[in-house]
């Protein structure tokens, strides 16, 4: 079954630059023979890379370790969970998936265009079939998922603890389906520039398209950030690690993206700004993969050192390049035939927060490279550290919450100063209560009342415009808020997913606030009755109890917890040994929409019953989560088709 496997991936190779010359070939005429044989070939690829893929499921489930892959990934132990998810815990299989998911793209790009973009659609396939010749390249020559071993070890080494989550299963899934989506707005962008056909249709046809990546991309990244709270047990859930960046820097350049469509179907603006845009977030979805891959920066997140970092730096040199070359080439054709509006327009508060993500992310690029290139230039290796990126992103990141709100209260084209003030008055009111409400309980210092005042206009304002919308539809269908509020949000997918999709991303904000400036920690070594006062909790040692489980032995600490005179629960921390790893630890979280209590079990004396403990007081943590899930909710609103409208 491998072996047909990996023949199957050598098929594919020759029918993907097959398919490339002909897409190419039959740009000018698509209606001629060679595009149908094109087509197939793009059908056979999909079938051919299909069953390679389960053929690497098969040879895991079958506990196959004659393959290298299955060896260093799974082992006897290894529930059916995590054996389907060792499809993509290591490089080769990783490269497999994403090559997967291109060619099943490829075939619904293939299916949606065939009538609605004939001129744009060999050019479309052609730019997809490259960056599938090339991820197949890299299978067959370079990283086999079907390599053999010498020998037949009895068992395989398994899968690294920190990875048995089950985060697992939809962390790295979810952030391979956005990097590998935005592959299909940059197919449709070169393909624009290539035909010079750049009037608003392209982006119409890709609108989904980037909605379904940026979604993808924003569940992966949270879902990273929660893995990383509950699973490497230092207390927090971003620490500007540079494979963490890699794929934060997509998704600002994609979240930038996505307003310059809105701006470009509504005023015919922002053309050349939108595709360099699309250009920019796809190349850094390459650097993301070339920064894993490459073993150029260290991660606990990285595959290591590998002979895959010079054809990623390639590739991505060819995308650069290649796209330099057609924006310069249709700068005439570019060229806005309007101006963007007055200062105080929509379109001109859109312009700045784009501006805004993409200084963001050259601000997170060079972080990230500043070790490189500083070893590079000057033989020592300057290192960039969290406090770095804060100073950093706080600034930019507070003016990009607080343009949430100003955008709102803003008019296309030119905003009246009697509407600005009519549209300021509620949140500015808000806003001030808050404030002094916040000074009232003596919450300190400068840049969090200051975030949290943003926080607050910027909620006001979006829920202000929101219920004007609903009263007024309420007012003249004559049917209840409720009723209004949903079917006003069924007639305007786009507009109302999007305020849902701000109100969660403030929402995110909000507890990004919360458990950045108002932590409280504190550690201690405790005998067993003893306890450790933190906030305003207190947490009693009840001893230590280690049982047995399949693979490893599981020490668990555990805690009564409470509060004044009451007791309010019970948590426990662990540590997990196991014979082929480092032991893991699995911290013990209590969650409230206030705060977090998380305990970490740092050392421990099994006999004698004494336990060194960190414990965090993490405040609002959980309306992160909350947070993302609001902004899911109104990305899967906005990415539905309109109904007509009122």
């Amino acid at each position: 079954m491998t072996y047909i496997g990996f023949q199957a991936l050598n098929v594919a190779l020759v029918l993907s630059f097959y398919a490339i010359a002909l897409y190419f070939i039959s740009g000018k005429n698509p209606y001629t023979k060679y595009i149908v044989s094109a087509h197939r070939a793009t059908m056979a690829i999909f079938v051919l890379v299909l069953f390679a893929s389960f053929a690497l499921e098969y040879a895991l489930f079958m506990r196959d370790f004659r393959i290298e892959y299955v060896a260093n990934y799974s082992n006897r132990a290894l529930s059916w969970f995590y054996t389907f998810a060792a499809f993509w815990a290591g490089q080769a299989g990783s490269l497999l998936f994403w090559c997967l998911l291109l060619t099943i793209f490829a075939v619904i790009v293939l299916l949606q265009n065939r009538r609605k973009n004939p001129a744009l659609l060999p050019y479309i396939m052609g730019v997809l079939h490259v960056t599938i010749f090339f991820f197949l390249y890299l299978l067959v020559f370079k990283s086999s998922p079907f390599a053999r071993l010498p020998f037949t070890p009895a068992d395989g080494q398994g899968l690294n603890p920190l990875l048995q989550n089950p985060a697992m299963v939809f962390h790295p899934p979810s952030l391979y389906i956005g990097f590998v989506a935005f592959t299909v707005p940059f197919a449709f962008a070169i393909a624009a520039l290539i035909t010079g056909q750049l009037k608003d249709s392209w982006v119409a046809s890709i609108r989904r398209w980037t909605l379904f990546a940026w979604l993808f991309l924003t569940i992966g990244n949270i879902l990273g950030m929660q893995w990383a709270y509950v699973e490497l047990g230092w207390g927090g859930y971003w620490a500007w690690d540079p494979v963490e960046n890699s794929s934060l820097m997509p998704w600002l350049t994609g979240t930038a993206f996505l307003h310059s469509i809105i701006v470009q179907e509504r005023k015919g603006v922002l053309k050349r700004w939108t595709i360099s845009l699309v250009v920019l977030t796809f190349a850094l979805t390459i650097f993301g993969t070339f920064v894993t891959r490459s073993g150029l920066i260290a991660s606990v997140h990285a595959f290591g050192v590998s002979n895959l970092g010079p054809l990623f730096l390639g590739f991505l040199t060819l995308v650069i390049v290649t796209s330099t070359v057609l924006l310069i080439l249709r700068a005439p054709i570019l060229k806005g035939k309007k101006a963007i509006g007055s200062w105080s327009s929509k379109e001109s508060s859109f312009l700045l927060n784009n501006l805004l993500f993409v200084a963001m992310t050259v601000g997170v690029f060079i972080g990230v490279m500043t070790p490189t290139l500083s070893e590079l230039f000057t033989g020592e290796q300057i290192t960039v550290g969290p406090e770095w990126f804060n100073r950093m992103a706080t600034p930019i990141g507070i003016v990009i919450f607080l343009l949430i709100g100003l955008c709102t209260v803003l008019s296309w084209g030119k905003t009246t100063t009697n509407r600005l003030w009519k549209n300021l008055l509620f949140p500015s009111a808000i806003t001030i209560v808050v404030l002094a409400l916040l000074l009232l309980f003596r919450v300190g210092g400068v840049l969090p009342l200051l975030a949290l005042a943003v926080a607050a206009f910027s909620i006001s304002t979006t829920i202000q415009d929101y219920i004007r919308g609903v009263q007024v539809f309420a007012h003249r269908e004559k049917v209840n808020l409720i009723a209004a509020m949903i079917s006003l949000t069924q007639k305007h997918k786009r507009r109302y997913g999007g305020y849902i999709i701000h109100l969660g991303v403030l929402c995110f904000f909000l507890g990004l606030i919360g458990s950045s400036a108002f932590i409280v920690e504190n550690s201690a070594t405790l005998r067993k009755g003893e306890s450790i006062h933190v906030g305003s909790y207190n947490l009693v040692f009840e001893g230590i109890a280690r049982t047995t489980g399949t693979d490893r032995l599981v020490d668990h600490a555990h805690f009564t917890i409470t509060k004044g005179e009451k007791k309010i629960g019970t948590i426990a921390s662990e540590k997990h040994l196991f014979d082929n790893f480092q032991p893991a630890t699995e911290v013990g979280i209590r969650s409230t929409l206030k705060e977090d209590i998380y305990v970490i079990l740092a050392e421990y004396d099994l006999i004698e019953e004494l336990a060194t403990v960190v414990v965090l007081v993490n405040p609002l943590v959980l309306w992160i989560w909350i947070g993302g899930g609001i902004m899911v909710l109104g990305t899967l609103i906005a990415v539905l088709p309109e109904k007509n409208t009122v």
